[in-house]
């Protein structure tokens, strides 16, 4: 099981991935919108959100009202940001949950 550090440090490697890339940069300017992610074997949530293309002000704690909702162990969370898990194959199995609305899935599906 990773630690909080440890899922924090992935989820901050995840916005860095994200706006190292232009092409994930350009899909997501202009998706204004808060995510959580809840690390379910430790009992944590994170949040942040989307601006400018890019994930900014990760920081430990829930936002009930977020619009987009990532549900994760956090062995899998530090796996899908090292490229060691796939996200449509953890998705599909079930292994990542993801709450949003149908056009945030497609627009997320895009650069996870």
């Amino acid at each position: 099981m990773a630690t909080v550090e440890e899922c924090q440090t992935a989820l901050e490697q995840f916005a860095a991935n994200l706006a190292a890339n232009p092409k994930s940069v350009r899909k997501l300017t202009g998706f204004e919108r808060t995510l959580a992610c809840d690390i379910t074997d430790l009992g944590t949530t994170f949040h942040g959100r989307f601006e400018g293309g890019k994930l900014v002000d990760i920081t430990e704690g829930d936002e009930p009202d977020a619009q987009i909702r990532m549900i994760v162990s956090s062995d899998n969370l530090v796996k899908l940001v090292a490229g060691d898990l796939d996200f449509m194959k953890a998705f599909t199995g079930g292994q990542v949950k993801l709450k949003a609305n149908m056009m945030d899935m497609m627009k997320l599906r895009g650069v996870l």
